[in-house]
């Protein structure tokens, strides 16, 4: 055999044996792209919007936490007070009751409006409310007396209707937002994916995947972070609904129950 024909030979099939070499050790030498590493290996703005998707993540989880306790224990006292109310017991052992129900927003009217009937029993000459409950209606007592404590009972409903709405407009900030903010570190490590392609002029699938799945899971945390928010959001903006509508309900039954007992 010609020595300089095998050498030809040898030397135009190094390059395609080569390649394939290099093809072959490619994934053997790739990094396994699992959601930790995605995060840690980010940079720059990416990984800023990670953190702060993670930061709405955690801080949605707890107000999601507090919240829950927080209206489901105002639905629980609620419901109890009423009870006690509806069977026409006596205001003083129902403000008693209401005293240890400090989450029910219906009995903190209660309080707020028998204080305010109290007032006008003292200001007429008799000794609160229970004493107007054994001796008829309050010397004096008219429509101002009405308005007084129709005007308490309003301010405790605000009070109690902005308590309970506390912290919700924070989720639906959250469930808002988180999407959009994970929609730009996507752009932003897409663009950056592409400007290290065009630095290294390669464009092969170790370089490229990397930076687009590094910029994809600012997207998938976004998503993350919002969806639990809009959730809860929608949750509690019902159930608030209807805790707002007891005390409606409540105001009016309260301003009856004071005309037709203790006002002439």
């Amino acid at each position: 055999m010609n020595p300089t024909l095998f050498l030809s030979t040898a030397s135009a099939s190094s390059p395609a044996t080569t390649s394939i070499a290099l093809l072959g050790s490619g994934p053997a030498t790739g990094k396994e792209m699992d959601l930790f590493q995605l995060v840690l290996s980010s940079g720059g703005v990416v990984l800023f919007v990670l953190f702060l998707l993670i930061a709405f993540f955690v801080v949605t989880t707890f107000v999601i936490g507090y919240k829950a306790f927080q209206i489901t224990r105002a639905a629980r006292e609620t419901d109890a007070f009423l009870d006690a109310f509806f069977q026409h017991k006596k205001l003083e052992a129902l403000h008693e009751q209401a005293r240890g129900l400090h989450r029910s927003p219906v009995a903190a009217m209660f309080r707020a409006g028998y204080l305010e009937l109290k007032r006008l029993s003292r200001r007429t000459g008799k000794d609160g409310a229970s004493a107007a409950e054994e001796s008829g209606p309050p010397e004096g007592a008219d429509e101002g007396g009405l308005e007084n404590i129709e005007r308490a009972l309003r301010r405790s409903a605000i009070a109690e209707q902005t308590e309970l709405e506390s912290l919700t407009p924070l989720l639906a900030t959250v469930g808002s937002s988180a999407p959009f903010v994970g929609l730009f570190g996507t752009v932003w490590g897409i663009m950056d994916a592409f400007r290290n392609i065009g630095a290294k002029g390669s464009a092969n699938l170790a370089t490229v995947a990397p930076g687009i799945a590094e910029a994809l899971i600012a997207t998938a945390i976004g998503l993350v972070a919002a969806i639990p928010a809009v959730m809860a959001y929608n949750y509690f903006a019902r159930k608030i609904k209807v805790l707002t509508n007891e005390m409606d309900t409540f105001h009016n039954d309260f301003l009856n129950l004071v005309k037709r007992s203790y006002l002439r």
